[in-house]
């Protein structure tokens, strides 16, 4: 071996993604026997393979050096999912070169890369609100409270991670207990094989409300929550999921939680700006209904009058090319054009703010009385 030089069989690229999910159960088999199940399965995206360098026969010599080999290759078309490290499974994306020396063990590098299944949140559906509400009576024994009442909304389903989410939230403690109100992020992790599923839920996000006493109630006008960096929703995996929810719920002492669910997705592509903006102005309408208190004009104002707008001279001078033509002169003299000019040149009726000729009413139905 000449010092300087290196020999080589080959250099390989192999190039991979996939989605693979594995845990263990334990089953009982009677008499004291038990045993573990395993369940697997594994979803393949693509499988590249290529040779840089090498040959089925001969060695290759390469110089003392840095030496380098461009290589690329396309991902499928079809659907991939995101990139996702979970507790029962994983999706993942790499690319592994491998150096064949002869007599040597082979010289291997892996690298992984970050797949993103992009989700749009601009789309209508992701832009709808999302909003519930519930209801529940304390009972202790023979002796029965009021209720706890629970209204929430926000402003759309889709968000991007580092967004906060304006929660709109009505609880209403007419119970004979002290409540808390409260409010999280959750994202459920679903794992799919051999027919069975196994879910793991986590908590991304929470906030705390102001303690209610008995016939006390908490308004959430826009009670922000910020979304941490999490991973996309994975929607399109067979098998794996990964959903979020925010839960909108009421802390009682001593009893079932009362909780609303409101689903979320986590997207790739932030909202624009147009879209913020129709966003803002449709939950400020739904939610807030605040612009129903802006003060309305008290009359309206009456329109100019005829003479201020036309003078005299001008409704004269108006006449005096249809006049002056020679080809219509005859005709201009009969009694029709005398009253088409009439009418023409007739000032409009005057203003009134009282119609009338009023509609008459369809039916003897009496309005709703106001509040």
């Amino acid at each position: 071996m000449v010092l300087g030089k290196v020999k080589m069989k080959s250099l390989k690229i192999h190039a991979r993604g996939h989605a693979k999910v594995r845990w263990t159960e334990s089953r009982n088999a009677g008499s004291n026997t038990a045993y573990t199940q395993n369940y697997t399965e594994e979803v393949e995206y693509f499988n590249h393979k290529d040779i840089l360098i090498g040959h089925e026969r001969g060695l290759n010599t390469i110089h003392s050096g840095r030496h380098e080999y461009a290589f690329s290759f396309e991902l499928p078309q079809t659907p991939l999912a995101t990139s996702f490290e979970g507790r029962h499974g994983s999706v993942r994306y790499w690319v592994k070169a491998e150096l064949h020396r002869p007599w040597l063990l082979p010289v291997k590098l892996k690298k992984e890369f970050t797949v993103f299944e992009h989700i749009d949140i601009n789309t209508p559906s992701l832009l709808s609100p999302q909003a519930g509400t519930k209801e529940k009576t304390l009972c202790c024994w023979f002796c029965t409270s009021g209720p706890i009442s629970l209204s929430a909304k926000i402003e759309r389903k889709g968000f991007t991670p580092g967004e906060s989410i304006q929660i709109f939230a009505e609880i209403e403690n007419c119970s004979s207990r002290m409540v808390v109100p409260k409010a999280a992020i959750y994202q459920t992790q679903a794992f799919y094989a051999k027919g069975k599923m196994k879910e793991v839920k986590q908590l991304v996000a929470n906030l705390r409300g102001e303690s209610l006493s008995s016939g006390k109630t908490e308004t959430w006008n826009g009670k922000q929550l910020k979304i941490p960096p999490v991973s996309p929703s994975i929607l399109d995996c067979s098998i794996i999921r990964v959903e979020y929810s925010l839960m909108v719920y009421v802390d009682i002492p001593g009893a079932m939680d009362l909780f609303l669910n409101l689903p979320l997705v986590i997207g790739t592509i932030p909202l624009h700006p147009f879209g913020s903006r129709t966003s803002s102005v449709s939950s400020q309408c739904s939610m807030n209904m605040n612009w129903l208190g802006l003060p309305l004009p008290e009359r309206p104002e009456a329109p100019p009058s005829y003479a201020e707008v036309v003078t005299e001279e001008q409704r004269q001078s108006s006449l005096v090319p249809i006049a002056a033509c020679d080809d219509f002169e005859r005709a201009l003299q009969g009694p029709l054009f005398a009253y088409i000019q009439e009418f023409r040149f007739l000032p409009p009726p005057l203003y009134s703010e009282i119609d009338p000729n009023p509609d008459q009413p369809t039916d003897d139905r009496p309005s709703c009385p106001s509040r």
